[in-house]
């Protein structure tokens, strides 16, 4: 919220300086992001009136001026700007003058005719980054009066950062009621009077969706001026609150919504065809913007309509078929209150954000239509003329929200704020913000104001309290807990195991968004229905992510990006799938990306890049945390992976449960996404592997282990995990261990085949085990090897 602090003082009686209101305001919660000078520091511009213009004799585009400053005689300025016109009055800059960019501006010649001074547009007086022609002075400014004191320029723009939860600060009124309470100073709203009906003209209006639109306030005013302009106060205050001028009738309505805070819309009566209907769009409906942009409307869309379609979007942005222009002569002036929960989202999800969806996401008071209605009528008549019609108010009472009184206790204050704060102070504070206080037997009953939405329990009205009663005022002191040994939660106990070993390993930890662009879903998961969010944060962050991999992916281009290409990350968090019934399901992921080289580049170390079996060395390590049997990886094949190097994790004691993946991106698929080619990714699914979290005892072995080495030839595409399996089946319990140590291919080795050379381990744990019992098993082993994988000892 950006305002003039020289507006919010015509509110509230307060003489401190900006900098000691914005650091009070800042310590309430009202955090001051910026502080601002109205105008660039100048001087020596007065107020100009063009009483001659004379073309340039040498210079088409220049007209040479007789411009009386309040001095003597006239002066003679050349000037270039297009809209100089006889009897406008215009800033001047005199000679000596100090401006932006201009240390002393001095007599000169333009093209052989002398200018004693200097016609100024807003641009140049540092008061808009952009101009069109001079700054046009009212009429009624009287001449040589410097312009700092005519548009009282000694005053700052303050920009108020506010939480969601204070849209009742979304105006000055908000805000001088704030600062009236913080500064215990005489709080001054402007009087709103009634304008009474000069005319029986009304708009039939029909408020079909109430429970969104729970009150609607109307008026006809016919015969208005609308080309009329808009007093250069009006443009000053709207100026320095950040919005341009448009037009009288825009201005005017812009100007009530940020002096009390209702957003309301001007129709263009003669445009209009039949009454209003506030309702939800219907299928196949489409509205023409006010900024040109067509959008095609959603069935849920709150809208304004007449009887031939569409008018506006409601609360966000009005249509531009019923815009008023400099030809309109009367007018449909609208406010409402619309439900912020029906109203949320719903600009986001066309791509808009305007100052009147700010508001009404946030909650508008519902008191407020008929008063801005009342407001917005005295100030067209005065400016623009015309004849107002009834106020048409439609309200359904029962849909308006409802204040219900919250108990508030003296000694749950103190006890929280652990300070005394007499009832007399409390009952202040509760008063000027607006609340109604009565007595009870533990404290009071206090019902909030109908323009705080955010305040529901005990708690808010204790934080409103300090916040008043101020911070700085409350005592520091250390907490005292008591400290109890917790249960350890095995669940959170595993997964920073995990992530330890991944430290351990090279690994970084990253943390990415839940959400994903549709187009990334698409990719990676197309088997899976997207899950949809209903009020996305953005376009691109729509989806419910159903694998880590498209927020790995990102984090590694971002890192790209910025040349780091050695990149091993990890993330652990949810991943998120529809089941069957139509149920979310959230499913726990450890996830890993790893791409560039294997270990950090160093003249030691090579410089091999990492790849499958970096991958599959880090999944072993972490399910062999999980006291899990060791790993199987069964060759499959996953959207986005390369085909031939692409692994289903499983266990060996369960082949049917799958605990993760594991593979390379497919390069096509990288290239897509601006990525490296050489980009490997693994997940795990924790649940599974914490099912066999539990660590059992085993005592030290008594018994000598006995080793033997077999070499084994075999089809070269034979998964070595078939023949450890056969190995593990056949040697039964006393095969403690059994680990391929060397495979081969090449001379004395038949093509299509492989030399796998295995070293296996015996032990039994109650006796020394015989050399003609290890060899009844070898022997039975080479037996199964050839009988189920075709395999045989290599000669």
């Amino acid at each position: 919220m950006r305002f003039s602090y020289r507006w919010l003082k015509e509110w509230v009686d307060i003489e401190v300086d900006t900098q000691t209101f914005a650091d009070t305001i800042t310590m309430a919660g009202l955090e001051v992001d910026s502080i601002e000078p109205a105008a660039a520091d100048f001087s020596g511009v007065v107020v100009g009136e063009v009483i001659d213009i004379q073309p340039h004799p040498d210079a088409d585009r220049l007209k040479v001026c007789q411009v009386d400053v309040g001095q003597a005689e006239p002066l003679n300025i050349v000037c270039g700007a297009s809209n100089v016109v006889l009897g406008m009055k215009a800033p001047v800059a005199l000679i000596g003058a100090r401006l932006p960019g201009i240390k002393k501006l001095k007599a000169s010649k333009l093209r052989g005719i002398k200018s004693f001074g200097m016609m100024c547009s807003a641009e140049e007086l540092g008061m808009s980054t952009e101009s069109e022609g001079l700054f046009v002075l009212p009429a009624d400014a009287a001449n040589g009066q410097d312009i700092r004191d005519l548009l009282q320029l000694d005053d700052d723009c303050i920009d108020v950062d506010l939480t969601p939860n204070r849209s009742d600060c979304l105006s000055i009124s908000g805000l001088a009621r704030e600062a009236s309470t913080l500064f215990e100073a005489s709080y001054r709203p402007v009087e709103i009077d009634p304008v009474p009906a000069e005319t029986d003209t009304i708009l039939d209006v029909h408020v079909e969706d109430t429970a969104a639109c729970p009150r609607y306030a109307g008026r006809v005013i016919q015969d208005i001026d609308a080309a009329a302009s808009t007093p250069w106060w009006i443009v000053e205050k709207l100026r320095r609150s950040g919005i341009r001028s448009i037009s009288t009738v825009v201005d005017i309505t812009n100007y009530v919504m940020l002096e009390i805070g209702q957003p309301m819309h001007a129709f263009d009566l003669d445009r209009l065809h039949g009454g209003i209907a506030v309702r939800r769009a219907n299928e196949n409906e489409s509205l023409v913007l006010l900024d040109g942009k067509t959008i095609d409307l959603s069935s849920d869309t709150l809208i304004i309509a007449d009887q031939e379609g569409p008018l506006a979007l409601a609360g966000i942005m009005g249509g531009e078929a019923s815009g008023v222009t400099e030809k309109t002569h009367s007018i449909f002036l609208e406010a409402a209150f619309f439900d912020p929960d029906q109203l949320s989202g719903q600009a986001r999800h066309y791509g808009l954000h305007t100052d009147s969806s700010h508001r009404f996401e946030r909650g508008v008071a519902y008191t407020l239509p008929e008063q801005a209605i009342e407001r917005a009528t005295h100030l067209l008549k005065s400016i623009c003329g015309g004849r107002p019609g009834p106020v048409v108010d439609i309200t359904e009472p029962d849909k308006l929200p409802s204040r219900t009184p919250i108990t508030l206790r003296l000694h749950k204050i103190h006890e929280q704020l652990a300070h005394p704060i007499s009832q007399e102070d409390i009952s202040r504070i509760l008063k000027n913000l607006g609340m109604t206080c009565d007595l009870h037997r533990d404290g009071w009953k206090v019902t909030p104001p109908d323009f705080r939405f955010d305040i529901q329990i005990e708690a808010d009205l204790i934080e409103e309290i300090a916040r008043v009663y101020g911070y700085n005022r409350l005592p520091s002191q250390t907490q005292k807990l008591e400290l109890l040994p917790s249960a350890r939660n095995c669940n959170i106990s595993f997964a920073h195991r995990c992530q330890e070993i991944l430290i351990q390993r090279g690994y970084h930890e990253a943390v990415t968004y839940s959400f994903i662009d549709e187009s990334l879903h698409s990719l990676f998961c197309p088997d899976q229905p997207p899950i949809r969010l209903k009020n996305p944060i953005s376009d691109s962050l729509g989806i419910m992510r159903g694998s880590l991999l498209p927020g790995l992916c990102q984090a590694v281009g971002f890192n790209c990006n910025r040349q780091q290409t050695d990149i091993h990350l990890y993330e652990t968090g949810r991943q998120f799938t529809t089941k069957s019934d139509g149920s979310i399901e959230e499913i726990p992921v450890l996830a890993g990306i790893l791409t560039g080289l294997r270990d950090p580049q160093h003249w030691d170390t090579g410089s091999e890049p990492a790849d499958f079996f970096d991958a599959k060395s880090d999944i072993e390590a972490l399910i062999n945390e999980s006291n899990r049997a060791m790993p199987r990886f069964q060759q499959a094949t996953r959207p986005g992976f390369h085909p031939g190097q692409c692994a289903r994790i499983t266990s060996a004691d369960h082949d049917k449960i799958t605990l993760g993946w594991v593979g390379k991106i497919h390069p096509t698929v990288a290239r897509q996404i601006d990525l490296p080619e050489n980009l490997y990714f693994f997940e795990l699914y924790l649940e599974e592997l914490r099912e066999q979290d539990l660590t059992h005892f085993q005592p030290l072995p008594r018994f000598p282990t006995v080793s033997r080495d077999l070499a084994i030839l075999a089809d070269q595409h034979l998964p070595s995990d078939e023949l450890l399996d056969t190995l593990r089946q056949t040697a039964g319990k006393k095969l403690v261990d059994c680990v391929i140590f060397d495979v081969y291919r090449g001379k004395n080795i038949h093509p299509g085949q492989k030399s796998i050379a295995i070293r296996l381990t015996f032990q039994d744990f109650s006796r020394t085990l015989e050399e003609e019992e290890i060899n009844t098993i070898i022997n039975e082993i080479v037996n199964q090897l050839e009988v189920r994988n075709g395999a045989k000892l290599r000669d």
